[in-house]
Order: structure tokens, then C-alpha cells, then sequence
């Protein structure tokens, strides 16, 4: 399975500015920060900063430990680490100083565009001999800073038992699977400006949806040829007109799964999909599970 993040790197950073945005994004970040008194940021892959600096609920004995070269450099190494293990599943590591680091994937189907981070906090209350031992790490790198105060905010650091830190996860990847469902519908609905062949187009293909139909067939009916159609929409879109297509399909199949009695044979063919097996193929590719396993997680089926 491919991980790499989609191919066209600026509609990537554009996708994860526009979920940062949305107004689902800043009401959870809200909420999260106010329930759990944690840090939260979404950022775009191969991010190299530390997710946390400046954030309202950044941990001070982490701030201070980012001023000084050698700790920082430590701290980035870190997130590097635990953005690389974190690519299809959540992942938590510790850093030198013993507080955890925890970043959360946010894919679209194959791809990986983000990931919710958090963390800074120890699962343990902290004991005088770690904080010795961590001013020996600091004077061996040949560190300069106020230990004093360093020691002051090492010991006001939150703690949380294991089974908090878990919770705090779980929410963060239940979120995940919303940012990733969103995404699909921001890629779907580009927001960018385009021109009126490729708005055209866009309108003939939601109206025949339902049917089979080709790119030429598309192309010719808002008079260009296959190839300018191709090029043009691809620039535009950030997408082939068959994943376009797909991706349509996929979230009209979706809305009519909202409906109970709704068979998923009989969705995938009234949003225009030729055969189940393809349907399937297409939709695992785009949401990254299998329809049955998608359906079963709505409220009122679950």
C-alpha cells in the first residue's frame, strides 16, 4: 500500500490549510483543549518544526528545552521518529526527558496528508533522581539555561495515567477518520478558482453520475478535445476525471447510506458503479476500509 502523500504536493498543503480552517476542525480543537488540557495541532506531512511551539497548552518545560540547540535538535529527531511509525496507525514515543509524544494518522484512502499531534505530558509524577539525571544529559550536550527554573516547570508538567492518555487518543483518531472523510469532499468540491469549461464539466459529470460515462464523452460535451479536457482538469482539480469520477460516486454511495434499509448493492449502482467488485476496489482505495466496515461504524448501525 502506497504511503506517500498525493502526488501533487501543493493541493496536499492546500487540503490540510483548508481542514485547519473548517469549522469542524476549530470547534474539536476547542473542545479537546478545554477537556483534556493538552496541546493539538493537524499539520501536512514532512513538517519539519516542532508541532507544539507557541501552542496555548505547549508544556513550559518543553518551551524552555526548545530554546537551547542540542535539546531541540533531540525534540526534532523525536517528531521525525514518531511521524515516520505513525504512518497508518497512532503512535506514542518518549523523548530524553521522559514525556510523551503522540502523533495520530489522517489518510484519504491510501494517502497520507496529515497527522494530529499531541502530547508533553508523563504517564508517571516526576521523581528528583529522572530530573538529576536529565540536568547530567543537558550538561554533557553542553547546555546553558536556568536550572532552577527548568526544574520548576519539569515538575509542573501534566501526568496523566495511562488509561487518560489512551482516551485522549482514541478521541484524536475517531477525529481523524472525520478530518479524512472531509477531506474526500474538499477534493471533490475544489474551492479554487477554475475555468468555466472545467465549472461545466464539473455539472455534466454530477448530472450523469449515474451513467457510464467516459472522459471523451465529458470532453465533448463542453467542446474540447480529450486531451486539453485531461490537462485542464487535472491543473484544476488536483485529479484524473476517473478518480474525480470515483470520488463522486463514493460520496453520493455514502449519503445514501445513511439511510438503514439501504442495501449497499443497491448504492453502489444507483451512484452509477458498473459492478460490485469494482465498486468495492474503489471505494476501499478512496476511504481506506471496505464498505460493510464503513457502514457499521454510523451511529445507527454500530
Amino acid at each position: 500500500m502506497d504511503s506517500s502523500p498525493p502526488k501533487n504536493s501543493s493541493v496536499s498543503q492546500t487540503l490540510v490549510a483548508q481542514l485547519n480552517q473548517s469549522q469542524i476542525y476549530r470547534d474539536y480543537e476547542k473542545a479537546f483543549r478545554e477537556t483534556t488540557g493538552l496541546p493539538i495541532n493537524l499539520r501536512p506531512v514532512e513538517t519539519f518544526n516542532l508541532p507544539h511551539s507557541g501552542d496555548p497548552n505547549e508544556n513550559p518545560f518543553c518551551a524552555l528545552i526548545a530554546k537551547t540547540n542540542q535539546s531541540c535538535a533531540a525534540c526534532l529527531q523525536l517528531q521525525r521518529k514518531v511521524e515516520t511509525q505513525a504512518r497508518f496507525e497512532p503512535k506514542t514515543l518518549k523523548c530524553f526527558a521522559g514525556l510523551c509524544d503522540s502523533a495520530v494518522p489522517v489518510r484519504v484512502g491510501e494517502n497520507l496528508i496529515a497527522f494530529l499531534q499531541t502530547g508533553q505530558i508523563l504517564l508517571h509524577h516526576p521523581k528528583k533522581h529522572e530530573f538529576k539525571a536529565l540536568t547530567r544529559q543537558l550538561i554533557n550536550w553542553g547546555v546553558e539555561t536556568d536550572l532552577k527554573r527548568l526544574e520548576e516547570s519539569y515538575f509542573q508538567t501534566r501526568v496523566l495515567d495511562r488509561k487518560q492518555y489512551e482516551a485522549a487518543l482514541r478521541l484524536l483518531t475517531i477525529f481523524a477518520q472525520h478530518l479524512s472523510s472531509l477531506s474526500n469532499q474538499l477534493m471533490v468540491s475544489s474551492q479554487q478558482v477554475e475555468a468555466p469549461m472545467v465549472t461545466r464539466a464539473k455539472t455534466y459529470i454530477s448530472e450523469h453520475q449515474d451513467e457510464d460515462i467516459s472522459l471523451r464523452q465529458v470532453a465533448g460535451a463542453v467542446n474540447t478535445s480529450a486531451f486539453y479536457f485531461c490537462k485542464m482538469f487535472k491543473q484544476a482539480t488536483g485529479l484524473t476525471f476517473t478518480d474525480y469520477l470515483a470520488r463522486l460516486r463514493v460520496e453520493k454511495v455514502k449519503n445514501l447510506l445513511l439511510n438503514p434499509h439501504k442495501r449497499i448493492s443497491e448504492a453502489a449502482y444507483e451512484a452509477g458503479f458498473q459492478s460490485l467488485s469494482q465498486f468495492n476496489r474503489v471505494f476501499r482505495k478512496i476511504t481506506g476500509e471496505a464498505p460493510t466496515a464503513w457502514r457499521a461504524k454510523l451511529p445507527h448501525q454500530a
